[in-house]
Formats: C-alpha cells, structure tokens, sequence
C-alpha cells in the first residue's frame, strides 16, 4: 500500500489515486471543485483542543502523536476509520489531504505512519 500525504493547496495529479481531506476545518482558499477529494473524514483529525495544543511545535511532535492515535481509537472516529479502510482496500495508492504549513509534523502524517503500521 501506498500512502502518500499532500497539502490541499497543491495541484491534484492522477498518480495521487483517491485524495482524502483528514483535517477538521475546509482549507482557507481552496475551492471544493478543485480539491478532487474521493472523501472528507473529518472523524480522523484531531480534536480542536489536541490542535491547538500542539500547534504544529516539532518539539510536542511525539506527545502529539501518542494523543492523536488515542483519539483514533474512541467511537467518534470508527464509522470514519471504517470509510477509510475500505478505500485503502480499493486502491493501491492513496493520498491523504491536509492544510497545515508544516509537511513532517501533521496528523497526515501521523495517520500515514498509523496505517503503515498495520493498527489499522
């Protein structure tokens, strides 16, 4: 499985296969039209408060993606987790969508390491 992470403000390409938008809030200045999303699940992003506590600090990187995985695994997130699994059983690539500045120290790439991982 190839899972790959871009932000929503980078053009879509036809390798990217089915584009999922995993934040919680619609990205400023992109147009649904042109986001060429198969699905937003808002369920698999973090929680407002986990957000703003980690605000993106590559020094909270780790307590972040302890908290994130747990936040996962509570019910609010299953029906979304379910959704996701089916397209990851699909496909052979996905693309994982998100808006933050940082591409290292995001929840994208927390979930793409998470489904790497096989816990899912």
């Amino acid at each position: 499985m190839d899972i790959r992470i871009k932000r929503a403000y980078e053009d879509a390409a036809r390798s990217d296969g089915p584009r999922i938008l995993v934040d919680r809030i619609w990205p400023r200045g992109v147009a649904k039209e042109d986001a060429e999303l198969e699905a937003w699940l808002k369920g698999l992003a973090p929680s407002t408060d986990l957000r703003k506590w980690f605000g993106h600090d590559p020094e909270k990187w780790e307590e972040f993606r302890q908290r994130y995985l747990k936040e996962l695994e509570k019910t609010e997130a299953a029906d979304d987790l379910k959704e996701l699994q089916s397209i990851v059983k699909e496909h052979k690539r996905i693309t994982l969508v998100f808006a933050a500045k940082d591409t290292e120290h995001n929840n994208a790439a927390a979930l793409r390491d998470f489904l790497n991982s096989g816990d899912l």
